[in-house]
């Protein structure tokens, strides 16, 4: 299959084919999982609510130029999002551990975007938002991703992206390229810091004109108490409370007490809407 070049970002040495790129494994891969204590470690690990710093992999690409930030076990798993295996199953679990509510989420930033020449997926992840953008007809969609493990899932699963290793604050991708950039989950995971200069630097990547739509998780889930949750969403509120409160997002908490307006309109942009659907919410702008 002809797979579209990829556009080369600070941590790409050229164009990837990431769909077959050969990855060294992490300590996870290495587990002998036929055996009932390694399992065990593994739901242990994700159990204990101190995260650990990871271990990246003798020869994975981008590992000397990643933020300091994304060395660490982000929702209890085992070394993140660098291993074959448990980043694999993260990537397959995700949407039933939401209990399928982030589809929804991602139709609605690509039909936000929809129109758009070129897109851009912030924090791709395993692919998820490119292929709703694809999927909206958007003829050009650009995946930027830091994890290479997640650049491979998410080629193989949408070989028409362009895949870019890479992240949103310093993105090296070319001034004005984009229609349109979406987000889905990425800002809350981010230091502020990185999170204003990511802002900055989607200003400079977008056209006059561009509209960027992130979903973030909902604050009511993180400032309700369990009871509020109940009256208002029944046990799926329930839920999505304790799973809010539980897993390990370090910047979670300095997201949830900024004003995202008054940080949209400090980043250059003009603020349009936003859409609230515990456990999601939409943050919709525009470059002027």
């Amino acid at each position: 299959m002809n797979r579209p070049p990829s556009l080369a970002g600070p941590h790409d040495r050229g164009p990837v084919d990431w769909a077959q790129a050969e990855l060294p494994d992490a300590w996870p891969d290495r587990l002998p999982w036929r055996r009932l204590a390694h399992p065990w470690r593994v739901a242990l690990a994700v159990k204990r609510k101190q995260a650990r710093r990871v271990v990246l992999p003798e020869g994975m690409p981008g590992s000397e130029v990643l933020p300091k930030y994304l060395l660490q076990e982000f929702h209890n798993l085992p070394n993140g999002n660098y291993s074959k295996s448990i980043t694999g199953g993260y990537a397959r679990a995700f949407d039933a551990v939401m209990l399928w509510t982030m589809q929804r989420a991602r139709r609605q930033i690509a039909e936000r975007l929809r129109g758009s020449r070129r897109a851009l997926d912030i924090g791709s992840g395993a692919g998820n938002l490119a292929r709703a953008l694809l999927d909206a007809g958007i003829p050009e969609v650009v995946a930027l991703e830091p994890s290479p493990y997640l650049l491979r899932i998410s080629a193989r699963r949408n070989p028409r992206a362009r895949c870019v290793q890479g992240v949103i604050e310093s993105s090296g991708l070319p001034d004005g390229h984009f229609d349109g950039a979406g987000a889905c989950f990425v800002f809350h995971e981010v230091p502020p810091p990185a999170a204003d200069k990511a802002l900055k630097e989607l200003h400079r990547l977008l056209v006059p004109g561009g509209t960027l739509a992130v979903v973030e998780p909902s604050p009511e889930q993180w400032y309700s108490t369990r009871r509020e949750m109940w009256r208002a969403h029944g046990w799926r509120g329930v839920y999505f409370r304790e799973l809010a409160l539980r897993v390990h997002e370090p910047f979670v908490k300095s997201w949830h007490r900024r004003d995202p307006r008054q940080w949209l309109e400090a980043g250059g942009f003009r603020f349009e809407e936003q859409v609230d659907e515990m456990p999601w919410r939409m943050l919709v702008a525009r470059r002027p």
